[in-house]
């Protein structure tokens, strides 16, 4: 009696102990896997031909589904030229798993530690991704891979992303001279290996300027602002709180609100907080689906901190902005490592008028002199000249070199070299 009694284990730690025999038996199972691979790799080696047969040629990783903006682009100019492209997604419910191209085969591969496991074993030519990261969290590289290629998902920095991000790839396709400055300061100071660098343009945004071209001139009798802000602790609810969105109830105008679409990972009470004290209602819309076109098409002027929305709604949009004092603090980002100030930070006087907690209670004559001020219009196109090189060229420029990048592989694996 007594020992069944020490033996007793109550529900919630027998819960926890079979969640951690799981686990390990889980982790277990991933390493056998993945060493029984590695043999089967190396017991090969004498077997090139096989193992080509079986690579991919062209891989484009998509970590989330609003990445298929960027990647549309792309995906239509293979489809174009008859070229076979894998497209894995880690979203279930990403809207490309019901397309229909003859050339372009879509793939759902699990989310979080099983997508990852897939990826850092995938036996593929050329992995074409708009995620940084590589090599830096969950993400390794596979010894499968021959080449690793970035491509961007918004016009400013490239030393923007979080630490190290763009350390490991082979390649990244830029829209700016200023951005090869970056990665190679980057590289110089980390004393990384240089990478294949190019200037493309940005595909995604040529599809853009081509939709709004087509879609016309909005007609609203009533003025529309899109409040757009970033994620982590520098953005503007995290800087401003709700205080803002009284100011812009305020002012009669149209709000839509979109929030970065990670604040309801990293801070889900704050905003699940603040949309519960401002609720939807006739002037006052909140956007949380994954394409941003219809905001940014119906809003006439954008409030934003250091998120790139900003220059799909200034480039593409040709509208102006807001862009709200938030004190960046670079210290996590790659930023931290460069010399000069970010072109993002530097470009947008030129583009709008800053909000500050001085100013943010005169919002509504801040938004009518800017939406006024014809100045503006010259400091986009400052701003163009600098961060969209070969407008309308970029979709061609990017699969170009693409293409190229795996014939070259390719070339060199038949001669041996």
């Amino acid at each position: 009696m007594h020992s069944l009694i020490g033996l007793y284990i109550d529900p919630g730690t027998g819960s926890m102990l079979f969640t951690i025999v799981i686990s390990i038996v889980g982790f277990l199972i991933y390493v056998l896997k993945l060493s029984w691979v590695k043999i089967k790799f190396i017991l090969s080696r004498g077997k090139q031909g096989k193992i080509d047969d079986a690579k991919i040629p062209y891989l484009i990783f998509a970590e989330v589904k609003r990445y298929w903006e960027v990647f549309k682009p792309l995906c239509d100019e293979f489809e174009r030229r008859g070229i076979d492209v894998l497209y894995w997604t880690t979203a279930p419910d990403d809207p490309v798993l019901g397309l229909n191209y003859e050339h372009i085969k879509f793939e759902f591969i699990g989310e979080g530690n099983k997508a990852y496991a897939k990826l850092n074993m995938v036996n593929a030519c050329i992995v074409i991704a708009s995620t940084p990261g590589l090599e830096v969290y969950q993400w390794k590289r596979s010894k499968f891979v021959n080449h690793y290629c970035h491509v961007q998902h918004a016009a400013n920095d490239i030393a923007g992303y979080r630490m190290f991000g763009i350390d490991y790839f082979d390649s990244i396709l830029l829209s700016g001279q200023y951005q090869i400055d970056q990665v190679r300061e980057l590289e110089a100071k980390r004393d990384l290996p240089p990478k294949d660098l190019a200037l493309v343009g940005i595909p995604y945004m040529d599809d853009m300027r081509t939709m709004i071209k087509s879609c016309g001139k909005r007609e609203c009798d009533k003025t529309t602002v899109l409040l757009a802000p970033s994620w982590g602790t520098n953005s503007i609810f995290n800087k401003y709180g709700a205080a803002i969105l009284d100011e812009l109830v305020k002012t009669g105008y149209k709000v839509i609100i979109r929030p970065h679409p990670h604040s309801f990972i990293s801070d889900p009470g704050m905003i699940e907080g603040i949309m519960e004290q401002f609720p939807a209602n006739d002037n006052l819309v909140w956007d949380r689906s994954s394409d941003n076109f219809e905001s940014l098409m119906n809003a006439d002027i954008l409030i934003s901190d250091f998120s790139g929305i900003i220059f799909d709604f200034t480039l593409a949009f040709d509208k102006p902005i807001l862009y709200a004092d938030t004190s960046f603090d670079k210290a996590c980002y790659d930023y931290y490592w460069i010399d000069d100030e970010p072109w993002t930070l530097s470009i947008l006087p030129y583009l709008g008028k800053r909000l500050s907690n001085d100013n943010v209670k005169d919002i509504k004559n801040l938004i009518d002199e800017v939406l006024s001020d014809p100045r503006y219009k010259d400091g986009r196109d400052k701003a163009r000249s600098e961060t969209w090189v070969y407008m309308g060229e970029g979709t061609k420029r990017t699969v170009d070199f693409i293409v190229n990048k795996y014939e070259s592989i390719n070339s060199k694996s038949v001669s041996g070299k």
